[in-house]
């Protein structure tokens, strides 16, 4: 006789044991496709940005809602790229196995699966102030429209665009809370496009000949390695004073100020080290500290703002 564990009462036993793990891998690749860890640091300077504005007055019930339609807005957006960007994706080893080229999403299911997040976002956005909506709004089609489908495939400059539109959440969030454009949200807004070749530049310097046989025109392939390095430092450089200003001029805790100026120095240390004597420990080192230092520096800037 066959064993009673190879019979059809164990094999019904087995199947709703796959299922929960079925779903939980399936929801896991729809959150791959958000990019999780760059959603939210961008979502941290868009909520940190707000909550500096107001210390001590924060209307949390507007904040939840701020950032919420800041979350649904930058994941549909990094989703939509997604499908954008499947055919680079899947002839560099780096990103080859995302869900998309690995085939674990139909461009379709992502597609609306993107378009569920960021439509309601941007929706609630305008519902919340015309100013926010329309400075999310702005973030969202500069990223999809400007950045991935006209001019990634064209110029290295597109990083250009794509770093103005990583500083939109953070004139957004201060924006949602003080009613208007002021010198401390472009400062924050500049703060976060100068950043950006600290965490993009590095990463394609790293990543040059994956990009070269992808076809997409990088900043170190098309400029060189060292224009790449001195475009780095000058840019952290510029990012450290644009942060380490909006500080000064926020009137933050001394002590928070003095932290400020110190994690900028610490990055743009890096990138100087980086230009002087370049080396791929070095470069990819500075990548990660990149992003530390962006949460770092707004995490830095509120708490000053509220102590």
């Amino acid at each position: 006789m066959r064993p009673e564990s190879d019979g059809p009462s164990a094999i019904n036993r087995a199947i709703p044991e796959a299922r929960p793990r079925a779903l939980v891998w399936k929801a896991r690749q729809f959150l791959a496709l958000t990019k999780p860890l760059q959603t939210m640091l961008l979502l941290v300077t868009g909520v940190c940005a707000y909550a500096l504005t107001l210390p001590g007055a924060v209307d949390w019930g507007e904040l939840t809602l701020g950032g919420l339609a800041l979350l649904g807005s930058i994941a549909g957006c990094t989703a939509l790229n997604m499908v954008i960007d499947r055919d680079i994706d899947a002839r560099m080893g780096r990103t080859a196995r995302r869900p998309i080229p690995s085939r674990a999403v139909s461009p379709r299911a992502a597609t609306a699966f993107g378009l569920f997040l960021a439509v309601p976002a941007l929706a609630l956005a305008w519902v919340l102030y015309p100013l926010f909506g329309l400075l999310v709004s702005a973030g969202f089609a500069l990223d999809l429209a400007v950045y991935t489908l006209w001019l990634k495939r064209r110029t290295p400059l597109s990083i250009l665009f794509g770093g103005i539109s990583g500083g939109m959440p953070a004139m957004a969030g201060r924006a949602l809370a003080l009613g208007r454009v002021d010198a401390v949200g472009v400062l924050l807004a500049v703060g976060v496009l100068l950043w950006i070749p600290s965490h993009i530049l590095t990463l394609a310097t790293h990543y040059a000949k994956e990009y070269r046989l992808a076809g997409v025109p990088v900043w170190p392939n098309v400029y060189g390695p060292r224009a790449t390095r001195r475009t780095v430092a000058v840019a952290s450089l510029g990012a450290a004073v644009s942060l380490g200003t909006a500080g000064w001029l926020l009137g933050i805790h001394p002590v928070a100020l003095v932290a400020l100026f110190v994690m900028g120095l610490g990055l743009s240390g890096m990138a100087l080290a980086v230009l002087i004597r370049p080396s791929e420990r070095l470069n990819w080192r500075l990548f990660k500290a990149a992003s530390i230092y962006m949460l770092g520096s707004f995490v830095c800037l509120t708490i000053g703002a509220v102590i």
